[in-house]
């Protein structure tokens, strides 16, 4: 068990790694496009294609491997009114939920994914199937993710508790 937890660090510190290079990418093309409009009066639309690209990249991929349980907004007025064994029955409901909504979209999230290999971006011409793939890549990594916390629910872990005295910024 102490290896699988150090190749998940390792892998979660890489998952981190992906996600700084995106945001300083993003960054870059922003201020090219800053650069290319207001000191050389030429205004270009592949930053701007460039820049929500890596958004939505970024968005779901942190989602998917960067944010943990604990970091994910929620509506905790119950959740932290209740003692482990609701919080558990809770996880439990809501994990079979999402895994059950994600399991029945997946077919139709894939067709349409795979569907969209007809269009192109207008600037860098990235098939639409490449951009949205992250999709997919997503919704499996949150099945499995709740998959994982449902199973831990079920054999007596409760999910941590709630303490507004300790919320950060994930630091």
């Amino acid at each position: 068990m102490a290896k699988i937890a150090t190749i998940g660090r390792w892998l979660a510190a890489r998952a981190e790694n992906v996600a700084a290079a995106m945001l300083a990418a993003m960054f870059a093309a922003f201020l090219l496009q800053i650069a290319f409009r207001y000191l050389a009066g030429f205004p270009t639309g592949w930053t701007h294609e460039l820049s929500v690209m890596l958004w939505l990249w970024l968005v779901l991929w942190g989602a998917a491997f960067v944010v943990s349980e604990r970091e994910e907004i929620r509506f905790d007025l119950i959740y932290g009114a209740v003692g482990p064994g609701p919080r558990r029955v809770m996880c439990i409901i809501t994990a079979a939920a999402l895994i059950a909504l994600y399991l029945v979209s997946l077919p139709a999230v894939v067709s349409y994914v795979t569907f969209m290999k007809v269009e192109k971006t207008a600037y860098l011409k990235v098939r639409f199937d490449y951009l949205f793939s992250i999709y997919i890549v997503f919704v499996v990594a949150t099945v499995v993710r709740y998959i994982w916390l449902a199973w831990r629910a079920m054999r007596g872990e409760a999910p941590e508790e709630f303490d507004p005295t300790k919320v950060s910024s994930g630091v």
